[in-house]
């Protein structure tokens, strides 16, 4: 890709054909299934009226379907103001590769309706929902076995709730209503461990790249997670969870948060929940108690640091600033942080840059977990933990017996009989199929980046495996 990009920033549909394209140069794909892979097959724009503060106000929305080698196809549905077909197709692209990459059995879709959701009370944000549902469900893209979506940027567990239920309303004979979306809140089909999924995900893929001495080597890090210096860029839901995640349980430091109002710098390290409070309060990290306040939040993605977590909007590292970031690992929680035009600024200064189409994937990992849950209309774990347990508790009860029988007098070590005890419940097997999966996935990655040398990094590395599968699928049916 070297000097092909122009002066002029890349939008991020372009960063995407160009990250493609630079993928696709290193594969032996018939010209035909290489254009068949790329194109969108379908976008439906639609335009509704819902009667609001006494007059209609109208509204557009977009569903896009890239590829349909596996159906059903899945994405989410994001509410914000500056959706718009472009963007929506290229995350329709991304999520193609990213199902293809986890092994989840999807097309790529997604979805996106104009509006700020802030602007608007909880009642009227449902009947736009509904009446947004209703147009997608009734041309089958929103579907149990054609399309199912799930929460992006501006929806969540409720949104989900209610496009589950009015497509219920609309198919009231489908015994498989509920797995028509996924992110439904835990009571109402949901699964557990979905909210954070995502979030998960990141630390997950954080902690298998430090499983791997010869890719550490190339960002120029040494030793593990402990003490390792974090900033993230935007604390909601998927930065939220990953900055506390590392934080709290691998011994990161988060020295920068980065918001919508300014942020926060504290080199001992912020208090991730603390902040997350604050900014539920305050609506922004402004006036919170610890750390410095930066008014330019850009500013400090330029912060020293050993990891980069840019956890929000697209572009945010872009040709402007990329020259100045002196992290030597980028971690892309959020979709397209980085353009392709800065993506080629890091890689010549040689930082490692974990990319979205890999990093963001923990989202539908789970919702893949939750749609099959609600296919088989059992909760995970439901039927063998108790058994598990037993299990577990036959092998203490002999090992205490031995003990005494033969007087060594031996004890199990404190805490150990009530661990090895608790057999899985939904969250730990949530969990650990997710932790399985970002290993599995990164393993194919590094691989192709390690072996291959016209293979410079791991973006290319990835989309070279997702599209191979993509491929592979066309191929199988006989395209």
């Amino acid at each position: 890709m070297s000097g092909k990009i122009s002066a002029k920033e890349p939008s991020f549909r372009e960063s995407v054909d160009l990250m493609f394209n630079r993928a696709v140069a290193l594969m032996d794909l018939p010209p035909g299934l290489e254009e068949k892979i790329r194109v969108c097959n379908a976008t439906y724009t639609v335009r509704f009226g819902v009667r609001l503060r006494g007059q209609i106000q109208t509204f557009t929305g977009y569903r896009s379907v890239h590829s349909e080698h596996m159906e059903p196809v899945k994405g989410g549905i994001r509410y914000a103001l500056g959706v718009n077909q472009d963007e929506v197709e290229a995350l329709a692209a991304l999520m193609t590769y990213k199902c293809a990459l986890v092994e989840a059995p999807f097309g790529g879709s997604k979805g996106g309706l104009c509006l700020d959701p802030r602007q608007y009370e909880e009642y009227e944000l449902e009947m736009i929902t509904r009446r947004f549902a209703y147009e997608l469900a009734k041309r089958d893209l929103i579907h149990p076995s054609q399309n199912v979506p799930a929460p992006d940027m501006g929806t969540g567990e409720r949104e989900m709730s209610w496009i589950a239920d009015q497509y219920a309303r609309m198919n009231t004979t489908d015994i498989n209503a509920k797995a028509c979306v996924t992110g439904k809140p835990p009571h109402a089909g949901g699964i557990q461990g979905r909210t954070e999924a995502t979030g998960r995900g990141v630390q997950y893929a954080i902690q298998e790249f430090f499983r791997h001495p010869s890719d550490k080597k190339k960002a120029g890090i040494t030793g593990g997670l402990e003490g390792k210096t974090v900033v993230v860029q935007g604390l909601g839901n998927v930065g939220y969870h990953a900055a506390k995640f590392l934080s709290e349980e691998d011994g990161c430091k988060v020295i920068g948060i980065i918001e919508r109002d300014g942020a926060l710098v504290d080199p001992k390290g912020l208090n991730v929940e603390a902040v997350r409070n604050w900014i539920g309060k305050h609506g922004g990290v402004a006036g919170f108690a610890d750390g410095k306040f930066v008014e330019d939040g850009s500013k400090v993605l330029e912060e020293e640091c050993d990891i980069l977590v840019p956890a929000a909007l697209e572009g945010v590292i872009n040709m402007g600033n990329a020259a100045n970031i002196k992290a030597p690992l980028i971690v892309e929680a959020a979709n397209g942080p980085v353009t392709a035009g800065a993506d080629e600024i890091l890689r010549d200064k040689g930082a490692v840059i974990i990319p979205d189409m890999y990093a963001n994937a923990g989202g539908v990992t789970v919702s893949y977990f939750e749609w099959v849950k609600n296919l088989s209309h059992i909760r995970f774990g439901r039927m063998g933990r108790r058994q598990e347990e037993a299990r577990h508790q036959l092998i203490v009860d002999e090992l205490e017996r031995l003990s005494a029988a033969s007087e060594v007098g031996w004890e199990l070590t404190p805490n150990f009989k009530e661990k090895y005890l608790r057999g899985a419940g939904e969250l730990e097997l949530v969990r650990s199929g997710l932790d399985d999966t970002m290993r599995t996935a990164y393993q194919a990655c590094s691989k192709v980046w390690n072996e291959r040398d016209d293979v410079t990094d791991l973006r290319t590395a990835s989309y070279l495996v997702a599209i191979d599968k993509v491929a592979t699928a066309y191929r199988a049916k006989g395209l």
